[in-house]
């Protein structure tokens, strides 16, 4: 019983140090963009199904499983901190290659009606909403991550699938969040 209790005691300690750590690391020589006419001109995420579909044209380049925020079914995002994933159209504004979380691109969510509804409320609406990969050092979960929803408010893939991602969508390109 003993070395039980000194084992989950380690693994306490351990597990967030490790990823504390590993956050430290990012930065990983991304993939070069594809060709134009290779790249999505709309991302589409539906949140009930927990997939995220690239698209050209209206016809499907790729689609992802993703992981939400941790309150991936409570709707629309109101205000930092509620860990849940926007709805509505945005773009991605800005890439990261020294992510925490592998690679990530920039949501350009709150737009003015996330402003002004988190004004109304008196709170502040949050921002950093990414797509991105697994925290870094976890990438070796690959798709174990899809299990439960685990994200501040972000869409999480794999990070084979980050990167696949980071070379099909431009900083521009249109993204719907639905319900």
């Amino acid at each position: 019983m003993r070395r039980l209790l000194l084992s989950m005691a380690f693994l306490v300690l351990a597990v967030p140090l490790y990823t504390a750590a590993m956050a430290r690391v990012g930065g990983t020589e991304p993939p070069a963009l594809r060709p134009p006419d290779q790249r999505a001109d709309l991302i589409h995420v539906d949140k009930s199904e927990r997939r995220m579909t690239l698209l050209r044209n209206g016809h499907v380049l790729d689609s992802y499983e993703i992981s939400l925020g941790a309150d991936g079914d409570g709707g629309h995002k109101q205000r930092e901190g509620d860990e849940r994933t926007p709805e509505g159209r945005y773009v991605i504004d800005w890439r990261n290659d020294h992510s925490i979380a592998h690679l990530s691109l920039h949501i350009s969510y709150p737009n003015a009606a996330d402003r002004a509804r988190a004004r109304a409320a008196g709170e502040d609406p949050g921002g950093f909403i990414m797509i991105h990969g697994i925290a870094n050092g976890w990438g070796w979960l690959g798709p174990l991550h899809r299990l439960w929803d685990w994200t501040d408010g972000c869409i999480a893939v794999t990070d084979a699938e980050m990167r696949e991602i980071w070379s099909r969508v431009a900083d521009g390109t249109p993204i719907e969040i639905e319900a």
